[in-house]
């Protein structure tokens, strides 16, 4: 039985839904829903999409699909995925899967009682080091954790090689709390908070911020859009078993252009998790290495991505992870970091 798929949204990261959900067997993409005609019929047709719809209200009245991929700005998550739930639609969200934490709940709340499947689009835990270093952790590879620090490190302010981002509307929500953006910290934080707790397997005690917004434009406003969003995040985060990590997230680390890095040390042992050129490496220190300080490369196998894995959920072949309840709890992070760093770096509990 075919998988037919509705998107909700049809911007730049659409293209690799659409892309991605018609390389799998038994599955297509049927529908597209945007509010802008010109740009959904040309996504259409670049997709082989045979249905477009001016609103998700028109998409949910005809109803001829089993699953969503919701590829529309933040700020819409809420508002798009409620109904999609309500009709007992299966579905795939981008992250985060909202922008406050009482939403967050409401719509895991929701997505649990709908009993369909849920999952959030955090596209690094396709990384096949992340896999394997979260494998050796739960199974005790480097013993209890006592000390981590991640980063996710982009440059894309200092040079054009994503474009102009002073030039290019595209690039507003990324920029602009008017146009929606939460920075640096919503934009990327969510992945290395995610990146680094997966791994460590452990839920998040407190957390600690600071956020920085640094002048980039004459003015710093590109048309009506003052360019206000943070452009750094600093984290020190206590894990539940009293591990300390320290967590970065920045779009100013020239050399950069996509980088994350966990460093991650235990009582046994530890681990380096990186996915830096687009290439995922995993490093180790175990006994009895330990007293030389001998590193070596672990191999990690490469495992099915997000698009399959939410497939296969659909198909009851697979676990759906990470889910509607994984998106609140880190939104819930991404809450108490935003009111950390109003209150001066405070540290919060989650």
């Amino acid at each position: 039985m075919t998988i037919r798929i509705l998107i909700i949204g049809t911007g730049g990261m659409a293209n690799n839904h659409a892309t991605e959900f018609n390389k799998i067997e038994g599955v297509k993409v049927v529908a597209g829903v945007d509010t802008r005609p010109e740009q959904l019929k040309a996504f259409c047709d670049k997709h082989g999409i045979e249905h477009g719809f001016a609103s998700l209200a028109e998409a949910l009245a005809w109803g001829e699909f089993d699953a969503v991929t919701n590829v529309t700005p933040d700020a819409a998550h809420y508002a798009t995925t409620m109904p999609v739930l309500a009709a007992g639609k299966h579905i795939l969200c981008e992250k985060p899967l909202a922008t406050n934490e009482a939403q967050a709940d409401e719509m895991a709340a929701a997505a649990a009682k709908a009993g369909v499947v849920n999952m959030v689009n955090l596209s690094y835990r396709n990384v096949a080091a992340l896999q394997q270093a979260a494998k050796m952790v739960r199974e005790g590879a480097i013993g209890e954790i006592r000390h981590f620090e991640a980063s996710y490190l982009q440059s894309w302010l200092t040079q054009p090689a994503w474009g102009h981002w002073d030039r290019e509307s595209q690039w507003l929500w990324r920029l602009s709390t008017k146009h929606g953006s939460k920075g640096v910290l919503g934009d990327v934080g969510i992945h290395i908070l995610d990146y680094a707790t997966f791994i460590a397997g452990q839920d998040v005690a407190e957390i600690s911020c600071r956020l920085a917004t640094f002048a980039k434009a004459p003015g710093d406003q590109i048309g009506e859009y003052p360019l206000d969003a943070n452009d750094s995040a600093t984290m020190q985060v206590v894990l539940a078993n009293g591990a300390l990590g320290t967590v970065a997230a920045t779009r100013f680390a020239s050399g950069h252009l996509n980088d994350l890095r966990l460093r991650i040390y235990g009582t046994l042992g530890g681990l380096e998790v990186c996915w830096e050129n687009n290439v995922s490496t995993l490093r180790a220190c175990l006994a009895p290495g330990l007293e030389k300080a001998e590193w070596h490369e672990v191999e990690a196998p490469v495992l099915a991505n997000i698009y399959q894995r939410f497939i296969a959920a659909i198909r009851g072949e697979g676990a759906a992870d990470p889910d509607f309840a994984r998106g609140a709890v880190l939104q819930k992070m991404l809450d108490r970091a935003e009111q950390s760093s109003a209150q001066g770096a405070r540290s919060l509990a989650i």
